[in-house]
């Protein structure tokens, strides 16, 4: 499912625009077992809540359900469509520059949209490219393909130029890559985000820290630790929602240590994109801006990192 910020101001060209509007929490869901029309009926209560950033994906199988919640509300006169702020993602398999425009207009069709706001590389290594979104050979092993991340993102410029997508950024790339990124010759656009697992356990100082030097915003997925779903999370780390100091600090402002994760994060200016269907924890995730942890919170929280992650990335 996709995911959503509160930020309403029309579409962005310049940088600096988007990166400000990258701001505050958005509502996002992956999922290939998603019960039909629960991604639907998620993103028009995310919208009716306030949301308005909305992070999708083809690969989560549910970008016409999001498509239809942003028309139905359109419709309604709830929004405009300059106010929402909707991020796609190029899958591994389709990192070869001459996939890289078929397969955003693709999303584009799916959506019935006509551009996104946001269109980032979800990972930085390649899939063998064809119809299967997960290769695999006789060993059950991935195929990968070899690739040129400077050629893939200047098909990204070119999308940005085309007006197919108001802004580019990346998923999952380390100081390393992006630097390789920003130093290409010829760069037309920096990414104007890098998109990463990040929360109180995985709090990725260094990567902020250089992000915020370069304005890049870091947008955080996972933010509330994850499902416990076996295929892609790593089920040995500790739930981060139990953690002590977290369900203490809820405690004294009458909050969950959902809402106290949430909180931490947008205090350091990251964007968080939890994911969830329920209604009542959609609300909930949007009330974080009622209260304000202070600098020795802060401080107690980000002791807890542990470089703890429990997303398994294909690599």
């Amino acid at each position: 499912t996709p995911r959503i910020s509160r930020t309403s101001q029309g579409p962005s060209s310049t940088e600096g625009e988007v990166s400000s509007r990258l701001t505050l929490c958005s509502c996002f869901s992956f999922s290939h077992q998603t019960p039909k029309g629960s991604c639907l009926e998620a993103v028009k209560i995310a919208i009716d809540a306030g949301y308005r950033h909305i992070d999708g994906a083809f690969v989560y199988f549910n970008e016409h359900e999001v498509g239809q919640a942003i028309r139905e509300k359109i419709a309604e006169g709830k929004i405009k469509r300059e106010d929402i702020f909707y991020c796609g993602k190029l899958w591994n398999t389709c990192h070869p520059p001459e996939l890289v425009r078929p397969t955003l207009e693709k999303t584009l069709k799916i959506l019935q949209l006509d551009y996104v706001d946001l269109y980032i590389i979800e990972l930085p290594m390649a899939f063998k490219p064809g119809d299967a979104l997960y290769p695999k050979d006789e060993n059950g092993k991935f195929i990968y393909h070899e690739t040129d991340l400077c050629a893939t993102w200047e098909a990204l410029e070119a999308c940005k130029d085309a007006g197919l997508a108001k802004s580019i950024g990346v998923s999952n790339f380390n100081r390393r890559q992006l630097e390789m990124i920003m130093n290409k010759p010829g760069l037309k656009y920096k990414p104007v985000s890098n998109q990463v697992e990040c929360h109180p356990y995985f709090t990725q100082p260094k990567l902020l820290e250089f992000c915020r030097q370069h304005d890049i915003v870091i947008v955080g997925y996972s933010p509330l630790g994850t499902s416990r779903d076996e295929s892609w999370v790593n089920v040995s780390s500790p739930p981060l929602l139990k953690d002590p100091v977290l369900n203490a600090i809820g405690k004294k402002y009458n909050k969950t240590a959902a809402q106290i994760a949430l909180r931490f994060n947008v205090q350091r200016g990251v964007v968080v994109i939890p994911k969830s269907f329920n209604p009542q924890r959609i609300r909930e995730n949007f009330q974080i801006f009622d209260f304000s942890l202070t600098e020795q919170e802060m401080k107690e929280i980000e002791a807890l990192n542990k470089n703890v992650r429990y997303v398994e990335l294909l690599m």
